[in-house]
């Protein structure tokens, strides 16, 4: 055998010895990559099962009782002031126990009176349990606003129609749910539950949005009183 057949056969033993670990290195690297996406697939598929889904024929619903109550799906701006001087529109006012995102506007700060009843009783009865307020998210808006929401926002309700925004009638509220410890979540829950089989709301847990996005309905405050009146008398007895 010549010298530079041998020479030859050791410069390719080296070569295959040196680039057995980096082929190690690789395949190991493939096979940890492909555990990531494994595990990353099967996080995908987590079911979420809130307590209050929302759904297509709700939102239908929610409209005709709006229609029956003959609440306007306020326009713009200047139909919303009108409707803010006149008191058919309240402010927002924060409290220990209630508090408003900071990027909300004040014009923008307002709900129907019914439903600031419940945002109050809402935040002041969570308060009490967890000392720690809740905070509003989104309030009234306007037919423009909804439009332009809407061009960065594919999951919120078109301005008009028979699944228009409920926001745009004052009567809706976005309760910020961030932050919530799985304890505070399900008093929420528990909460709204009676609330809403009573008739009063509609609460739905946004699954894209941080948030439990609450419908109130005109007859809340007086079904409060009649709790409150009816709890009074039990004591009484």
């Amino acid at each position: 055998m010549s010298r530079s057949f041998k020479a030859t056969g050791i410069v390719c033993l080296f070569l295959l010895a040196t680039a057995a670990p980096s082929f190690a290195v690789r395949k190991g690297h493939h096979r940890y990559h492909r555990v990531i996406v494994t595990h990353h697939a099967r996080l995908r598929h987590i079911v979420w099962h809130p307590m209050f889904p929302g759904s297509h024929d709700m939102l239908v619903s929610e409209n005709v009782k709006l229609d029956a109550l003959e609440l306007p799906r306020i326009e713009d701006e200047e139909q919303l002031e009108l409707l803010e001087d006149s008191g058919d529109l309240v402010p927002i006012d924060e409290s220990r126990s209630l508090k408003v995102a900071g990027n909300l506007t004040p014009s923008h700060r307002y709900c129907r009176p019914w439903t600031r009843d419940f945002a109050e009783d809402f935040a002041e009865a969570f308060y009490a349990q967890f000392h720690k307020p809740i905070q509003i998210n989104s309030a009234v808006r306007t037919e423009d606003q909804q439009k332009k929401l809407r061009r960065t926002n594919h999951n919120a309700a078109p301005e008009m129609g028979e699944t228009a925004s409920t926001h745009l009638t004052g009567v809706t509220l976005d309760f910020s749910k961030r932050g919530l410890t799985r304890k505070e979540h399900d008093w929420i829950n528990q909460y709204f539950l009676p609330v809403r089989d009573a008739g009063m709301i509609d609460p739905i847990e946004e699954r894209r949005q941080p948030v439990f996005h609450v419908v109130v309905f005109e007859g809340y405050t007086d079904w409060k009183d009649s709790q409150q009146a009816s709890d009074a008398n039990t004591d009484a007895n």
